[in-house]
C-alpha cells in the first residue's frame, strides 16, 4: 500500500511538473510574433549590445551574418524548456527568421528571460547554418560563448571561432552559460 501512494504521488509531482513547464514553453509559442515585431526587438536588442559591449559595432561589421534572438524565454521545474524567435541578418538586413527551442532536465525551478547573439565570423559556417533544416548547437556547429567583464572590449583580430556567441538577461551579458543542444528551425514569416 505504501509503495502504490508513493508511486501516485511521484506521478503526480512529474504531470505538475510537466503542465508548468508545457506552460512556458507554450506560452511563448503561442504568442509567435510577426515579422515587424521580431525586427523591432532585433533592432533593440543590437542596440543594447552595442551600448554595453565595447567594440561591438566593429565586431558586428566584421560578421558575415548576425543571428538575433531577442527575449527568449526559459523555464523549469525539475524539467525545462526555452523558446525564442528572432531573425538573421546579413549587411544589417533581415534575410530570414529563426526559433529557438530546447529542452532540459534535472534540479531547476524557476524562468528567466534573455536575449541571444550568434555572430558568424566566417562565410561557410553561416552558409552550412542557413542550408540546414534545423541547426543543433553542438552538434551541427561548436558556438563559442564569449564571456566579458566590463573594462574588456571586443578584439575583431582576435576572434577566430566561425561562429560567437553572446547570452544577455535583464542585468548585461550573462555568465557560465551553454547553447549546446539548442536547435535553431527556418520561420516561414
Amino acid at each position: 500500500m505504501q509503495d502504490i501512494k508513493s508511486w501516485i504521488m511521484k506521478a503526480f509531482v512529474l504531470v505538475v511538473c510537466i503542465t508548468v513547464t508545457l506552460g512556458f514553453v507554450l506560452t511563448g509559442i503561442s504568442l509567435a510574433k510577426t515579422a515587424g515585431e521580431i525586427d523591432a526587438s532585433v533592432d533593440a536588442s543590437l542596440e543594447r549590445f552595442r551600448k554595453e559591449v565595447k567594440g561591438a559595432e566593429e565586431f558586428l561589421k566584421s560578421a558575415k551574418g548576425v543571428l538575433v534572438l531577442p527575449g527568449v524565454i526559459k523555464g523549469g521545474l525539475i524539467i525545462g524548456g526555452e523558446y525564442g524567435e528572432g531573425a538573421l541578418r546579413i549587411d544589417g538586413k533581415t534575410v530570414d527568421y529563426y526559433s529557438t527551442a530546447s529542452a532540459s532536465y534535472g534540479f531547476q525551478l524557476g524562468g528567466q528571460k534573455k536575449d541571444i547573439i550568434l555572430v558568424f565570423m566566417q562565410e561557410e559556417a553561416l552558409n552550412k547554418f542557413r542550408e540546414s533544416s534545423g541547426w543543433k548547437a553542438g552538434v551541427d556547429g561548436s558556438v563559442a560563448l564569449v564571456k566579458i567583464g566590463a573594462a574588456v572590449s571586443l578584439d575583431t583580430t582576435k576572434m577566430k571561432e566561425p561562429i560567437v556567441g553572446f547570452v544577455f538577461d535583464q542585468k548585461g551579458l550573462m555568465y557560465n552559460l551553454t547553447l549546446e543542444g539548442s536547435k535553431f528551425t527556418k520561420l516561414k514569416k
